[in-house]
């Protein structure tokens, strides 16, 4: 499995497109999403619509709730009642009926195989985006949202138009998931069924992008300055880029404060990044 995208939620997505333009991300236009609620039915309009940082081989979705009265086949409305902010992660398979069989054998999904499409521009006139994936159960994954990518029409997604940012950024580096310090084992042992791997000191690196399980103790360490709103929850994703020059400018210019990270790089707190961390390191 990758790291193939990182699923951010917002009420207010206006105002988090906006930061995300400040902070030197290239997005794409607003895109509907059009799901299927089960398996082998047809995908349906939905209450969402995304914009999206692209990196080629990963990306950051920017998630607003644009009509709550159209239909939620996904089930995001509950997760965004928390907050807007860092609410699920995407895990790329190039094989959606053996990821579908792996996890439910591992009684983790129930989903079988579900659609999703979008509608996107392109310079040759509007083609739909469609992809596959696999849910996993949100009761074995109270953080947020968890489900697996295949990507049917990648040339739709990673178009280069929207590769180039002036932050430099290159790629999803990582996610941190904050958990209680009674609960690190039970999902280090969960996230070794979901990836099929074993971690090194508490962090999955994968294929593209990485993992990080930090117990709420070590969240300073991790975050300095950042409050856990509740156990478990996503704290932070972390892009990778070419130099941080630009970035801590683009973060300045906008009136944005950031933190230095103890290993390298530094990060935009929660309160001032629409509701998750975001942080840039040099890769």
């Amino acid at each position: 499995m990758n790291l193939d995208h990182t699923v951010f939620l917002a009420q207010r997505y206006e105002r988090v497109w906006q930061l995300y333009e400040q902070l030197g991300f290239t997005l794409s236009p607003p895109s509907r999403h059009f799901a299927a609620g089960t398996s082998g039915s047809e995908p349906t309009l939905g209450c969402t619509a995304n914009r999206c940082a692209y990196f080629g081989d990963s990306f950051v979705e920017l998630i607003g709730i644009v009509d709550a009265k159209a239909g939620d086949p996904w089930h995001v409305l509950p997760i965004v009642a928390r907050g807007d902010g860092l609410h699920g992660v995407s895990f790329g398979v190039p094989d959606t009926e053996a990821a579908e069989r792996r996890l439910r054998e591992a009684g983790l999904s129930k989903s079988g195989v579900l659609s999703l499409q979008r509608d996107v521009d392109t310079p040759e006139g509007p083609r739909t985006a469609r992809f596959r994936s696999v849910h996993l159960l949100r009761d074995r994954t109270p953080e947020g949202i968890l489900h697996t990518a295949e990507h049917l029409t990648p040339e739709y997604v990673f178009q280069p138009q929207f590769l180039s940012h002036a932050n430099t950024a290159k790629g999803l580096d990582s996610v941190q998931l904050v958990v209680a310090d009674a609960d690190l084992s039970a999902y280090t042992r969960r996230y070794e069924q979901i990836l099929g791997q074993k971690p090194a000191n508490n962090s999955f690196a994968m294929g593209t992008g990485r993992l990080d399980l930090v117990p709420v103790t070590r969240l300073d360490d991790v975050l300095p300055g950042e409050q856990a709103p509740r156990l478990p929850y996503f704290a932070a994703q972390t892009v990778a880029v070419e130099t941080l020059t630009p970035a801590r400018k683009l973060a300045a210019d906008a009136g944005l404060p950031t933190v230095d990270l103890r290993g390298g790089g530094f990060f935009v707190p929660a309160a001032h990044a629409g509701g998750a961390a975001i942080a840039f390191v040099e890769r």
